[in-house]
């Protein structure tokens, strides 16, 4: 999966019945099913079940199994109310029977109100100026550790450039904080609002747990540390297109007890406020087998 048009063709659910839908998994360089595709595939799911003039508003997700990349996802839809501005829907996903991922998410038609947003961190590099993580391998990648070289090597739909980019030779602690520019590969045709959230949703489950990663670099890493998505909450605001660079922009207040929480917000380049996420992830060090 190397392009947008793959990347859609993998979120459009097949329906096996009424309200229930089916989905095959990609992978993204882990032998489990990434996170955000079961988030965004669900979001497809429930947007089959609403009405064609409300939007979803809000989502919260739990991830309870690892998923099984060779087994079909099915999506059962329950619908929970249709009210005169707001729908809501819950969203069970199963493999084998097995309840794997739940979700809940509230639909709202369009209504004007009043409006501010939080502000862009515009004192950055711009995404002319970093190296995507392709670029990475191409540059550094005989200097760089065998797994973080297979894992940014998988082809993938989006094109990720870091802020900052740790030297993974020389371990440090960073700032609680991770912001990379993100931009859709290929032809971006244009989509409705359904499919934009879609997408958005998908990419919000890469580089978020980083974040809560960072200021214990020097000493953890993904070799000895057992990581997984917990939970996973997005509000989402604005319209907003695909077609130029993005920011990602999330810090984490705490990690403790081996878990982790980052949140944060998703901006256009221009820092218009599209949404904001917020995820606690599983940061467990591995025990050293005596």
């Amino acid at each position: 999966m190397n392009n947008s048009k793959e990347l859609i063709e993998l979120l459009d659910l097949k329906e096996i019945e009424n309200n229930v839908f089916s989905g095959e998994s990609v992978t993204i360089g882990s032998p489990k099913v990434f996170g955000g595709q079961v988030l965004a595939q669900a979001v497809n799911a429930a947007y089959r079940t609403i009405k064609e003039n409300r939007f979803i508003n809000s989502l919260h997700a739990y991830f309870l199994e690892a998923g099984d990349l060779t087994i079909p996802i099915n999506y059962h839809v329950a619908v929970m109310r249709d009210g005169g501005s707001f729908s809501t829907r819950r969203v069970t996903a199963k493999q084998n029977n097995k309840t794997i991922f739940i979700l809940a998410a509230s639909f709202h038609k369009i209504e004007d109100g009043f409006e501010h947003q939080s502000v862009m961190n515009r004192d950055i590099k711009q995404p002319e100026e970093l190296l995507s993580w392709e670029d990475m391998v191409t540059k550094f990648g005989d200097f760089l550790p065998k797994s973080l070289k297979g894992f940014l090597s998988v082809e993938r739909p989006i094109d990720f450039k870091p802020v900052q980019v740790p030297n993974p030779l020389k371990r440090e602690n960073l700032p609680a904080k991770e912001e990379i520019w993100f931009k859709l590969k290929g032809d971006i045709q244009k989509m409705d609002l359904r499919l934009k959230h879609q997408i958005l949703t998908y990419i919000s489950d890469y580089n978020v747990l980083n974040a809560a990663f960072n200021p214990n670099a020097k000493e953890y890493n993904f070799g000895n540390t057992q990581t997984a998505s917990l939970d996973h909450s997005m509000w989402f605001f604005r319209d907003f297109d695909f077609d130029d660079w993005m920011l990602f922009s999330a810090e984490s207040p705490n990690a403790y007890g081996a878990r982790g929480l980052s949140k944060g917000n998703i901006y256009t380049r221009d820092g218009k406020l599209v949404a904001s996420f917020a995820q606690e992830g599983l940061l467990r060090p591995k025990k050293n087998k005596q």
